[in-house]
């Protein structure tokens, strides 16, 4: 990977983690208990528990991702970065721009 290549990745690899911030901010709204003193209906309270639910998976998952851009971007100049760390090969760099916080190659992804 060229500095320049690595340049453009460290600044997507940013812009990602601005942009799964601001959505964790979103969900962690989403995903406030709903109060029971709320004149909700018995069907619409259902509804707003399972979007509430539906919201806290999507938070953790958000939570994740952001925890594996930061350590993506914490490895960006080591010689380690883009090696696949089952077969210690090289991972494709369009996997590395379309998701760089891979730390598998498909291949081994796959399995």
């Amino acid at each position: 990977m060229t500095s320049e290549e690595r340049a453009d990745l460290k600044q997507k690899i940013e812009e990602q983690i601005k942009l799964t911030k601001v959505k964790i901010e979103e969900l962690e709204e989403l995903s406030k208990p709903i109060s029971p003193e709320n004149s909700l209906g018995r069907i619409t309270r259902m509804d707003a528990i399972n979007n509430k639910s539906v919201a806290e998976a999507a938070l953790r998952t958000s939570k994740r991702k952001l925890g594996k851009l930061q350590h993506a971007l914490a490895k960006i100049d080591s010689s380690e970065f883009g090696i696949c760390a089952v077969c210690k090969k090289p991972i494709q760099p369009k996997r590395i721009m379309f998701m760089p916080e891979s730390t598998r190659c498909v291949r081994c992804a796959s399995r």
